[in-house]
């Protein structure tokens, strides 16, 4: 096992591997920018280590600043996190040069499976459904025009490189795709330093249920049950569970051996993330392979009583899994908030300091955060303050008590998503468990 471990991150994801380092007995040397020099998982860290500026891209995505980082320290591993370099090949591979352990896959799946359109790929051809679309990038308009009007409106433009909701459009009527190609080849090409886009049958009133996979270095796969994501604001998720509500039990079945299967032909190793779309009829299509640990992973943990992230670095360590898919056990329902510092109303960034932070408590809660008011809530990197989960014995009983504490949590001098998020969970059609990602616009202004 790990003697020290760098974790390449910030903000809760960082203090949540922390946690899981102490515990198991690992020092945690937390990389910061010097926007986070006074951050809880700085302050809590076993070491820490300034790696640059505020700008990401001199500092989280600062490569020779993280290997350095991990060198002068004595780390043995990386731990990136989600997000900033978490689902970066070429940082994998030079890890691995370096003899660093990443933890996570390997370059080689990261790189299959990052290139969406390759991804597409593999997964037709292990067997499992992939939404009708183009077979590669497109090379101009024209082309996604005439594959737009062989699957039929509407359509969906992505990012051959995407993640993250960035460099996606949809696109209903044939006068939209010229505009839309060019927003989302620029779009990508700022965001992912590749301009390819290809095109997919935009499935109309489709849920997002996502599988969790583990993979050891022994050839073992298993999967953790499914998430219902389908609550999102511009291809971002807000709010999650698991089990996913009212499946039918032959959609389920087929969603976890598709994942298994795209995972086998992938030779995955460590924690990842197959995500489907569901039809109203109960059909399901992969859409990506998140090959890192997903924000929304404490659900999973509540409902199968395992943490992810010991599960990786333990892999990542060598160790087997120990255990096969008839051991794990789903008991009870997990419902999960991303809290954001963001209006509301209209979603827009609300950066600033927190005067006041009382997070919820009481049966069933737990509340993921690096807040320690008062502290500074940076412009410069993603919104997330906390997550609040809810675990019941049922999905009645875990959003009574995620309305509960929701209604609990005090957040002053920034704004935040839970008004929006509380007149979700009072909506019938999610109260009802048959909410869908079209749904979600009916709550916005």
């Amino acid at each position: 096992m790990f003697h020290k471990i760098l974790i390449a991150n910030r903000g809760e994801i960082a203090l949540r591997i922390l946690r899981t380092c102490r515990e198991m007995g690992i020092r945690a040397v937390v990389a910061h920018s010097k926007a986070d020099e006074h951050s809880l998982p700085v302050r809590l860290a076993d070491e820490a280590i300034c790696i640059g500026p505020h700008d990401a891209r001199a500092s989280y995505l600062n490569i020779p600043a993280i290997i350095s980082a991990a060198e002068v320290t004595d780390s043995e591993a990386v731990h990136p996190g989600y997000g900033f370099l978490a689902e970066n090949a070429a940082f994998a591979d030079i890890c691995r040069a370096c003899g660093l352990t990443f933890i996570g896959p390997s370059p080689e799946a990261i790189r299959l499976m990052g290139d969406k359109v390759q991804a597409r790929r593999t997964a037709a051809q292990a067997g499992v459904p992939v939404v009708p679309g183009s077979d590669g990038p497109l090379g101009d308009a024209a082309e996604a025009l005439a594959v737009a009007e062989r699957v039929g409106f509407p359509v969906i433009l992505k990012a051959a490189a995407g993640g993250g909701g960035r460099g996606m459009r949809i696109v209903r009527t044939p006068e939209e795709v010229a505009q839309a190609f060019a927003a989302c080849q620029s779009e990508a090409a700022a965001a992912f330093g590749a301009s390819e886009v290809y095109v997919e049958k935009f499935i109309e009133r489709a849920r997002h249920v996502e599988v969790q996979v583990l993979g050891d270095r022994h050839g073992r796969r298993i999967h953790l049950g499914e998430r219902d994501c389908s609550v999102q604001r511009r291809h971002q998720k807000l709010i999650e569970e698991a089990p996913a509500p009212e499946l039918p039990a032959a959609t389920r079945a087929g969603l976890h051996r598709a994942a298994l299967a795209l995972a086998d032909a992938v030779g995955y190793v460590n924690a990842g993330t197959v995500e489907f779309l569901v039809d109203p009829d109960g059909r399901f299509y992969f859409i990506e392979m998140n090959t890192r640990i997903q924000v929304e992973h404490p659900v999973t943990e509540e409902i199968t009583g395992l943490d992810l992230v010991r599960e990786q670095i333990r892999i990542a360590a060598g160790e087997p899994l120990g255990y096969e898919q008839a051991a794990v056990r789903v008991v009870g329902h997990a419902i999960e908030c991303r809290v954001n510092a963001e209006d509301p109303e209209t979603f827009a960034p609300s950066a600033g300091r927190v005067t006041t932070w009382v997070p919820p408590g009481g049966p069933g809660i737990r509340v993921d955060s690096h807040l320690a008011a008062p502290c500074a809530v940076p412009p410069f990197y993603d919104a997330l303050l906390a997550k609040v989960i809810a675990r019941g014995a049922d999905r009645r009983e875990a959003l009574g008590r995620l309305r509960r504490a929701l209604r609990e949590t005090l957040v002053e001098g920034v704004k935040t998503s839970i008004p929006f998020q509380l007149r979700v969970l009072d909506d019938p059609a999610f109260v009802e468990g048959r909410f869908t990602s079209a749904d979600g616009r009916r709550l916005h202004p």
